[in-house]
């Protein structure tokens, strides 16, 4: 590593710690959803290929975990398959699944996050969902960072999964449909969302410089924040995360008012 390069880390760390330095930790987000993009684009760029992207992806997140705990963020949502993603090549979606199953594997044997899988779970093959079941099982008693891995999620799904949920319960209640109909509000079909009781994502982070949501917790981030960041998800560093924390803070959320 050339002096130039031992440089620029050792003043990119001096500008992190001075920024974490002024975090006011009552203005972070309690929850934080990622769209980790970029990984595919990363990989090109590094001359590697594009299973490695993705592993390199996987390697960020317990890292990113890591710094979430050391500012007292409480719930994190990772997007880690979309539904859309399906319709890959079979040549690079096998591949994904099993990186993926394997972050779920270490999430859950890390022992300091509370893993719950958001996502439709049929889509998904058998191994995947055993993964996904065994390890809310083994962290339902952690208490720590709630991470939930989105794992063939979309969100029109969602809302349409929360629909029917609704209609089978007030069905196992002998609930009329007149009576169902009067009912639904936005409270109900909250509760009825992958998400359940949790709250809302307070700030989103997109990175790769993609500037859309690609139908990522349509219902929840109703009144949430963005930031898109143009670094690829496996070079996202510390500072980038401050950063987003520090311009999160410097809002100022009107929830519609």
């Amino acid at each position: 590593m050339n002096l130039r390069e031992n440089l620029r880390r050792l003043l990119v760390r001096f500008y992190a710690r001075r920024v974490e330095g002024h975090l006011d930790h009552d203005q972070v987000p309690k929850h934080i959803g990622v769209i980790m993009d970029g990984n595919r684009r990363w990989a090109k760029a590094a001359g590697s290929t594009t299973a490695q992207g993705h592993r390199a992806g996987a390697d960020k997140i317990e890292e990113f975990l890591g710094w979430c705990s050391e500012t007292d963020v409480e719930v994190v949502t990772l997007w880690l398959l979309s539904t859309d993603n399906f319709d890959r090549p079979q040549e690079e979606l096998v591949p994904l699944l099993g990186i993926i199953e394997g972050v779920v594997r270490t999430l859950a044997a890390d022992g300091r996050w509370r893993v719950h899988h958001v996502g439709t779970l049929d889509l998904l093959p058998p191994q995947m969902q055993t993964v996904l079941k065994e390890a809310e099982e083994s962290t339902a008693h952690v208490d720590g960072i709630l991470v939930n891995v989105a794992i063939g999620y979309g969100g029109r799904q969602e809302i349409a999964d929360a629909v029917r949920s609704m209609i089978l319960d007030a069905a196992d209640k002998g609930t009329s449909m007149e009576d169902l109909a009067d009912a639904v509000d936005v409270d109900a079909i909250g509760k009825h969302l992958y998400t359940g009781a949790q709250p809302d994502p307070d700030l989103v982070i997109r990175t790769s410089g993609e500037q859309r949501l690609s139908g990522f917790m349509l219902w929840q981030t109703a009144h949430s924040e963005y930031y898109f960041c143009e670094v690829f998800w496996p070079a996202f560093r510390k500072v980038d995360f401050l950063r987003a924390l520090r311009d999160y803070a410097a809002r100022h959320r009107r929830y519609g008012g």
